[in-house]
């Protein structure tokens, strides 16, 4: 159900809005980005290369009983938090409601007022990826 993903958004917005300036913000991003579960060496290979980010960054997707999930890693300690977010709202979840739910905590967090350009193309490229992967897996079914 897409309220699986947009209660996902509203939880991260409300996390967020605990912290009073950016500072603090980047660094829960940080945070999160470092619990990530490391990503298998296998599967960092350059075919699961997110083109378009600066950093490195790997991603990998399954599907399994109906939902799609994801798990990806990076070089950097922002864009891994940025992973963390995305991972935390689209992995374990179907296809048609990545597909039919708009990503927005990007705005809601103020995001693109509040990363670099390369970290912003970077999310961009990493959202793409995720949808064109949800978009297959419908196309499959």
């Amino acid at each position: 159900m897409t309220n699986e993903i947009r209660a996902a958004q509203d939880e991260l917005v409300g996390e967020f809005q605990l912290f009073d300036n950016w500072m603090d913000r980047y660094q829960y991003l940080i945070d999160l980005g470092r619990r990530l579960p490391a990503l298998d060496e296998s599967e960092q290979i350059d075919a699961n290369k997110i083109k378009g980010c600066q950093s490195q960054v790997w991603f990998a997707a399954s599907e399994k009983d109906g939902r799609l999930e994801f798990r990806a890693i990076s070089d950097a300690a922002i864009v891994s938090g940025l992973i963390a977010l995305l991972l935390r709202i689209y992995s374990g979840r179907r296809a048609q409601d990545i597909i039919d739910t708009p990503p927005d905590f990007i705005t809601a967090l103020e995001l693109e007022q509040h990363l670099s350009a390369t970290r912003s193309n970077g999310l961009a490229a990493m959202l793409k990826a995720i949808r064109s992967f949800a978009e297959s897996a419908l196309q499959a079914a």
